[in-house]
């Protein structure tokens, strides 16, 4: 099967059926699929040919959903690339991949026309008006051209030799180490990942899925790549920035599946009026991402209690990775799991040998959702995919560190680069956020490592307050080594207002990190 198949099999399945509902608006696969043909025809006609790279530099919107089919159909690759990019960022990712097309919205001008501007393989930029004029400042006005409308709806469908080997999309990391790396994956990648994922969630037709996450995150792609698999609905949110209006929305369109990160969760966890809310459709919450704290786990589940919760871990490089059956929540509320259907993972030490269960090690990924490499950067893709069991076979290292109990469940211990080395002991961010979390008034917690003459390196807390509390840096300490190995402690304790995040939610430990980290502040001021 190839990825745009999923829209193929609905639209002829269920074509009268509500596929999309974003901006008040609600359109059924028939829609979709008809509209998806009419940017693909514009597409081929401006020249657009298989394995093409189409950026799609949008919204959460109708034309985004509508972009990564048309580009399909057409045999071409399409990138997503987040809203807020800025303009020399998006120039150098136009740059970087060659793109031949690009499909976006007249607000986003400011930013677009300049790299454009910079840009000289772009030949044909689509462009959604609104009630804005087509104009731009830089002298590209050749390359641009309003977005199809629909007069001209296509019956027929677009032939092409796509084949499962074939590219889908270049979906590119966040570079916090360098340059954005494009993410290459193939058909037979994403539909592999959208088979497994799908199967273990126990997605039905009748599902109404929320997606509050950019469709430039992996995470927020596929749902509706996966909505779209099984015929259910998808309910399309431009963010999270307004959470009362998306939970009522949620409440009002009879959601029933969440996904969302723990900095989502912790915001709904401190919604005040959010019982007035009728949520009992909600029947399940995903959460990938990073990990919740365990307190934030029981939290979630005494709010939502028909709801069941899936604690996963995953990766561009292959989508995803573990989940956690909600049966085992009680178990081991702090796994991640285990690995999904058709996918067999395991530990390996500094050396690339394999470990026993109750071991900490590196974790390899082995299975079709595994990435072909970066985008025309064979030394990083080296360091990533290395020889696998079957002479010829690549794997996927992950660069991130876990344990295994005895029964082989994973646990996640750090990132190899975050992992915090005082006293002479390694020390898991992870295990220490999840302690402070646990501590009553307390939102949300980052953890990193600062330099220490005496210790090497010493462990910093960030911690968020929840409203109406105050902590004082020794609570905090106390509460910890209460908890914790006294290595693990916090030496320095900071409350901020908010931490910062990621579009697509994850905490930014590199901007910790540039912050002044020998001073240390506290809620007395």
């Amino acid at each position: 099967m190839l990825l745009h198949q999923f829209l193929d099999d609905s639209a002829r399945r269920l074509p009268g059926k509500v596929a999309l509902v974003c901006r008040d608006e609600r359109y059924t696969y028939e829609d979709i699929d008809a509209r998806a043909n009419v940017l693909a025809h514009a597409l081929r006609q401006r020249g657009v040919q298989r394995g093409d790279r189409v950026v799609l530099f949008l919204d959460n919107s109708l034309e985004m959903v509508v972009g990564v089919f048309a580009a399909l159909r057409v045999g071409a690759v399409f990138v997503p690339v987040n809203p807020l990019t800025k303009r020399d960022k998006l120039a150098y990712l136009l740059g970087d991949m060659r793109a031949s097309a690009m499909v976006t919205q007249a607000s986003l001008a400011p930013v677009w026309d300049g790299a454009l501007a910079l840009n000289a393989t772009v030949h044909t930029c689509f462009v959604t008006t609104g009630d804005r004029p087509l104009l731009s400042a830089s002298g590209i006005s050749r390359k641009l051209v309003p977005y199809p409308d629909n007069s001209g709806l296509s019956p027929a469908g677009i032939s092409n030799a796509t084949i499962d080997q074939d590219l889908a999309a270049l979906i590119y990391t966040s570079g916090s180490t360098g340059d954005a790396k494009g993410v290459m994956l193939t058909h037979l990648n994403m539909v592999s990942a959208a088979e497994s994922v799908s199967s273990y969630l126990g997605l039905r037709e009748s599902d109404v899925v929320a997606c509050v996450l950019p469709l430039a995150f992996d995470y927020g792609l596929y749902q509706v790549l996966m909505a779209f698999k099984v015929g259910a609905t998808i309910v399309l949110e431009d963010s999270f920035a307004f959470p009362q209006k998306v939970m009522q929305t949620v409440a009002q369109e009879r959601v029933t599946v969440f996904p969302g990160v723990p900095t989502i969760f912790a915001i709904v966890m401190g919604m005040k009026n959010l019982d007035a809310l009728d949520l009992s459709a909600l029947r399940m919450i995903t959460n990938t991402a990073a990990a919740l704290p365990e307190d934030h786990i029981a939290r979630l589940r005494a709010r939502f209690p028909q709801a069941t919760l899936f604690s996963m871990y995953g990766l561009t490089e292959c989508k995803r990775v573990t989940f956690l059956p909600p049966e085992q929540l009680d178990i081991r509320p702090t796994s991640v799991g285990r690995g999904m259907p058709n996918e067999e993972v395991w530990l390996v030490d500094e050396a690339g040998r394999r470990l026993p269960n109750g071991s900490t090690g590196e974790l390899v990924i082995r299975g079709s959702h595994v990435m072909r490499g970066y985008w025309e950067k064979p030394a990083e893709t080296a360091q990533r995919l290395r020889p696998g069991p079957i002479p010829g076979e690549m794997v996927l290292y992950s660069g991130d560190i876990f344990r295994t109990d005895a029964e082989g469940w994973l646990y996640f211990v750090a990132r190899k680069d975050d992992i915090i080395k005082s006293r002479g002991e390694k020390v898991s961010p992870r295990e220490v956020e999840s302690a402070i979390c646990s501590l009553e008034g307390v939102s949300m917690a980052a953890v990193i490592g600062v330099p220490d003459e005496l210790l090497g390196e010493a462990v910093k807390a960030f911690v968020v307050l929840e409203d109406g509390f105050s902590l004082r840096e020794r609570d905090v300490i106390r509460h910890c080594l209460g908890r914790l190995e006294s290595f693990m402690a916090p030496k320095h304790v900071e409350f901020v207002t908010e931490l910062p995040v990621t579009d697509t939610g994850k905490i930014r430990k590199a901007s910790l990190r540039r912050r002044d980290t020998t001073t240390t502040t506290s809620s007395e001021g």
